[in-house]
């Protein structure tokens, strides 16, 4: 059984995706404002920072449909501290251009930061310090198994013009190496070797903040998607392991039966895992990208971990979810053979949806906290009271509500006239029985909620940070099944204040979720 030390004793964090801080260049990145967010998460008693997939963004700026499962986003990095570094001048970042406040504008900040990364890049590579290429030959020796692999991807992209792998010349997109020729390797070294050299600021300011966030007593929960995005490195790379076709696109693809969020289901188009052939090779794919996960992260929810136990796949040719079918996924062996591998990274278990039995089961047999949103409780579904905090087992993560949820405050005003799955008569009487439970007249709803699950059995409680502001639909994070206008939501500069560090604080303590040394302090 695996023991989660980090997750058995009663805490408490905050949900907010880097790209949603504040920052100058049109998305949070990994600079000052990351730091100010972990004093903030100190302040109110608060030990955890829970994010969502960190690697670089795909189609929609979708953290969940990234090209690889393994390398960070370099949009997250921080051009003031390259500057700090020396890898830029200050007068190369003054006078960036007033990009709008509380949206990430991805588009704009790729535009600003693209240039200023080549500068970095050609700076390094012409006068870098011999501490700097030493800390870039570590990280290279401690990597290259992946790294060589996305830089070389993401080189061949640029040279064919942005196109999906599966229209590459055969000999690219078959990975036939020894037909490419030593010109074509020379002209693509340059490119990989600029890839190679984000991951290294990457990482190297991504270590820095979670060292500083630690000496604050705060730690960091990340987020592992199940599927791989069928144009990444990651399927490109390892085409054995994934269900595709001879022209290399997917045969079946991954989804979900209809649910809370669509009456149709969702249609991801992630390609599914050969698991037969990942379990003849030992899981290693898969045991390398939690490696990386447990580099960068004290803890990770583990995405539709229902997966593991049942998927439902669904044919290349259909329309909608409603055409696939369920089928058995690796279960117990998978764990079996990864946790001994992975003995400092605590794994939360992302067990909403179809939760059967059997998924109930593989959970707790490894002892993995499930999750538990309170937006749920007060549904139609069979399973509604399972999200009431009475029925909270202390080994489970419990939430006011996930990413893909609206807001508690946009939830509760929702009318049910939307696009969702709720009927103006069940958003009533959620809203009715919502009251009822709390207590409360609905002013301060969100509060209420936060209080409810702050005193909850639960070990660990996490809010996002949406719902500690009182926000309403428009800062909502995800739609699922919408493909457009998702992750732009942002934090304005000093939006979170001393009042709901004083007020998040005070819950903390009174629901014994902050450490002794933290109260002390």
């Amino acid at each position: 059984m695996a023991i989660n030390r980090l997750l058995s004793r009663r805490s408490s964090g905050l949900l907010l995706h880097p790209t949603s801080l504040p920052g100058p260049h049109g998305a949070g990145d990994l600079g000052p404002c990351a730091y100010q967010f972990a004093d903030f998460l100190a302040e109110s008693g608060q030990s955890l920072w829970q994010m969502l997939p960190v690697g670089p963004t795909g189609p929609g700026n979708s953290p969940y449909s990234s090209p690889s499962s393994f390398a960070g986003n370099p949009w997250l990095i921080s051009l003031e501290l390259m500057a700090r570094e020396g890898f830029l001048d200050e007068a190369d970042i003054v006078g960036a251009p007033a990009f709008p406040p509380g949206r990430a504008d991805y588009r704009a900040a790729a535009h600003y930061k693209e240039p200023r990364l080549r500068q970095a890049f050609s700076r390094f590579m012409s006068r870098a310090t011999s501490e700097h290429w030493d800390a870039f030959r570590a990280f290279y020796n401690k990597n290259h198994d992946w790294v060589d692999e996305y830089s070389l991807f993401c080189a061949l992209k640029e040279k064919h013009g942005g196109a999906p792998w599966v229209d590459w010349e055969p000999m690219f997109r078959k990975r036939e190496f020894r037909n490419w020729g030593q010109d074509a390797l020379r002209n693509l070294f340059e490119s990989a070797t600029y890839h190679q050299f984000l991951q290294f600021l990457f990482d190297r300011q991504w270590q820095a903040l979670r060292c500083y966030a630690a000496s604050r007593g705060v730690r960091l929960i990340g987020d592992v998607p199940i599927y791989a995005a069928h144009e990444s490195a990651d399927v490109w790379a390892c085409q054995e392991v994934f269900h595709l076709g001879a022209d290399g696109r997917p045969s079946l693809m991954a989804g979900v039966p209809p649910d809370y969020f669509s009456q149709t289901g969702q249609l991801w188009g992630n390609p599914l895992y050969r698991w037969d052939e990942l379990a003849r090779r030992g899981y290693d794919w898969w045991i390398a990208r939690l490696k990386i996960a447990a580099r960068r992260f004290d803890a990770v929810r583990l995405d539709h971990f229902i997966g593991f136990q049942r998927y439902w796949e669904i044919p290349a040719s259909a329309k909608t979810a409603k055409e696939g079918r369920w089928v058995p996924g690796p279960q117990a062996a998978f764990f079996e053979k990864a946790l001994p591998q992975l003995p400092e990274l605590e794994l939360i278990a992302e067990d909403l949806g179809c939760l059967t039995t059997e998924v109930s089961a593989l959970r707790d047999r490894f002892g993995l906290p499930g999750m538990r949103v309170l937006q749920f409780a007060f549904g139609a579904d069979e399973q509604a009271e399972n999200f009431l905090p009475p029925r909270y087992p202390e080994r489970c993560v419990a939430y006011t509500g996930t990413h893909d949820n609206d807001t508690v405050v946009g939830w509760f005003n929702d009318d049910g006239s939307g696009p969702g799955s709720r009927s103006p008569e069940q958003a009533r009487k959620e809203r009715a029985e919502a009251l009822r439970y709390l207590g409360g007249d609905g002013r301060e709803i969100h509060w209420d909620m936060i209080a409810a699950v702050f005193k909850s059995t639960a070990n660990t409680a996490i809010v996002p940070v949406q719902d500690v502001l009182g926000l309403g639909g428009e800062a909502r994070m995800n739609y699922p099944g919408v493909a457009e206008g998702n992750w732009e939501w942002r934090l304005l500069p000093g939006q979170l204040g001393q009042a709901a560090a004083g007020r998040l604080r005070a819950l903390a303590e009174a629901s014994e979720r902050v450490a002794r040394q933290a109260q002390e302090a």
